[in-house]
């Protein structure tokens, strides 16, 4: 059985044990869409100050994500928020479309090895999504992965997720108005 539920300001824990010391993803902890500019800045924050910087946010209740969880340990996580909550999202022109709407993106999804190809990734999906639509979003925006039909995508790759995901929880495609793939569910 397998709970998704709202990250709370005490599960800084519970991240840091799901994320590794690794971080998720090459030191990232979930910091890439938060930090506005790349190159020297995010390589000066990779590892443990973007681990400091995160659970600080969680600490201080400022991460919307959701956890999920199996016989409470966690085995997936996906953060979503306002989508001008993420300042590297908003430089991010290939990413930018019209709407005169509150938007909400789904910025990262994390599955530790043993917890991928279940459906997790696509709960977590609809959880985030349920909760985005309960915080105020109208519509909410992802950015998968494309792969191609019966491709698999190295994990390192699919953070932000893959099509079948987002097909799954309702989303539909609206193409590539900046070059690359918008998912949106409203």
């Amino acid at each position: 059985m397998i709970d998704y539920r709202p990250l709370t300001p005490n599960d800084g824990p519970l991240v840091e044990s799901l994320f590794g010391t690794n971080g998720a993803c090459g030191g990232c902890w979930c910091m890439h869409w938060r930090i506005a500019t790349h190159g020297a800045a995010w390589k000066a924050a990779q590892g443990e100050p973007n681990r400091v910087a995160l659970m600080g946010l969680i600490a201080a209740g400022a991460v919307h994500a959701v956890l999920a969880m199996r016989d409470d340990v966690p085995i997936g996580w996906c953060c979503f928020g306002p989508k001008d909550s993420f300042p590297r999202l908003m430089q991010t022109k290939g990413l930018q479309r019209d709407s005169a709407r509150r938007v909400w993106s789904i910025v990262c999804l994390f599955l530790p090895r043993g917890a991928r190809r279940q459906g997790i990734g696509t709960g977590l999906v609809a959880a985030a999504c349920d909760a985005a639509f309960q915080a105020g979003a109208d519509e909410v925006e992802a950015y998968p992965v494309p792969t191609a039909a019966g491709a698999t995508v190295p994990a390192a790759f699919a953070w932000t997720g893959v099509p079948a995901q987002y097909d799954a929880a309702g989303f539909r495609s609206v193409g590539r108005p900046g070059g690359r793939l918008i998912y949106l569910k409203v």
